[in-house]
């Protein structure tokens, strides 16, 4: 994902459904992006702990804090809605916070979880985004959908087309250094939530484009700004 001009800083929103998914999905993307001085806060909607019968306190919100100091994130909201939960709640619930976040931050840009994952907390927090994020919101210019690791390719039918290639070769330590702070999320090799595998995945979806390492992004919506297109 390349930007207009180097002096054209943005302000970037990360919506994810877990802790965790913001890593595995964008985390070499935002980290070049803080790199090149633009502006990035991340929407985490769920608790990650409560359907493994850990306690809160003890999970992955503490895990979200680091994981965004390493990336050099600014923000963090956790909406703390209940893990695997979200079919449980109205669409309008889950709408309503992201809605007022956008209204305040004004982002540029958007890097949301892809609707057509396995996992259905995933798929409605994509929708809301959808609606919060609807075409009449001025300040959006692009949301690009991420890919994320053991969720994304377990979804069928894999419909999961990427079209934009960002080349991390040189954030994706700091990538994997975000993502060892998810102490109950990493997973021993060859599950693909462990370090290993994450840092295979980068250099085979690099490679495809002919870069080192890689992540990809399926192209939701792109507005014309000043006659550029904005990648």
């Amino acid at each position: 994902m390349q930007l207009n001009r180097e002096n054209d800083k943005r302000r970037v929103l990360v919506i994810a459904a877990h802790p965790d998914d913001e890593v595995l999905g964008c985390g070499g993307t935002v980290a070049k992006m803080v790199q090149s001085g633009h502006c990035v806060q991340t929407i985490i909607a769920c608790e990650g702990a409560s359907h493994r019968g850990i306690q809160q306190q003890d999970g992955d919100e503490h895990f979200a804090d680091q994981a965004a100091a390493v990336l050099g994130v600014d923000n963090v909201f956790m909406l703390n809605f209940p893990d695997q939960q979200l079919d449980t709640l109205t669409l309008t619930s889950i709408i309503s916070p992201i809605e007022k976040i956008v209204f305040e931050f004004e982002p540029n840009i958007l890097l949301v979880q892809f609707g057509g994952d396995l996992n259905r907390d995933h798929e409605l927090l994509f929708k809301a985004t959808m609606v919060a994020a609807r075409p009449t919101v001025p300040c959006i210019e692009a949301i690009y959908a991420f890919d994320t690791a053991s969720s994304t390719e377990w979804g069928y039918p894999r419909s999961f087309i990427p079209d934009t290639w960002v080349d991390i070769a040189r954030s994706l330590d700091t990538k994997l250094r975000a993502m060892s702070c998810y102490q109950t999320e990493l997973m021993p090799y060859p599950h693909p939530r462990s370090l290993e595998a994450l840092r295979h995945k980068a250099h085979a979806w690099g490679n495809q484009a002919c870069m080192d390492a890689a992540e990809v992004f399926v192209t939701v919506h792109r507005r014309c700004r000043n006659d550029k297109t904005l990648v």
